[in-house]
């Protein structure tokens, strides 16, 4: 199996107001630190980079809800999508 395949069904987020696209954004922020600050730095940056070779399907939506929120951490920024 392929590194993003494992990656992709190993660190599935499942939670109320998150769906799959969001919740493959936030498994890849919680493993990869270069990742995580990429994402709350400069989170369309993030976005088109993708993570080991596998690119986010975001709906519209998500992409402007995910680029529009600034937070300092990880947590401020799922809690902060998953209230919208």
């Amino acid at each position: 199996m392929l590194a993003s395949q494992q990656f992709s069904s190993k660190y599935r987020v499942q939670s109320p107001g998150l769906q799959n696209g969001l919740g493959h954004v936030f498994a890849a922020a919680v493993v990869s630190r270069q990742f995580r600050e990429i994402l709350l730095e400069d989170p369309e940056t993030a976005l088109q980079r993708g993570y080991l070779g596998e690119k986010f399907e975001l709906s519209h939506e998500e992409r402007e809800r995910l680029t529009s929120v600034r937070a300092h951490s990880l947590a401020d920024l799922v809690k902060t999508i998953a209230a919208f």
